[in-house]
C-alpha cells in the first residue's frame, strides 16, 4: 500500500497515510487540528538504507521543525 502525504488548507501540518490505489477516494482528517480541508502534497520516494538516526541529518542534526525524514 502506498503512503501519501496530505497538507491541511488550515493549520498547515503535513499528514500521511497509506491508501489502497484500488479504493474510491478515503475521506481524512488533519492530525493535528482533525479539519478535513487537506490537499495532497507532492512527496519523493525515498527509500531507506542502513540504520540511520536523527542525528545522521547533516542538515539539522534530528531538530524537531526540519521534516527531516529521520524523525
Amino acid at each position: 500500500m502506498p503512503i501519501f502525504e496530505y497538507k491541511c488548507k488550515k493549520c498547515g501540518h503535513v499528514s500521511s497515510f497509506l491508501e489502497k490505489t484500488h479504493q474510491a477516494k478515503q475521506e481524512h482528517a488533519c492530525e493535528k487540528c482533525r479539519s478535513n480541508e487537506l490537499e495532497k502534497a507532492f512527496s519523493t520516494f525515498s527509500p531507506q538504507s542502513g540504520n540511520s538516526t536523527p542525528s545522521d541529518c547533516p542538515e539539522c542534526r534530528g531538530g524537531p521543525s526540519c521534516g527531516c525524514p529521520n524523525l
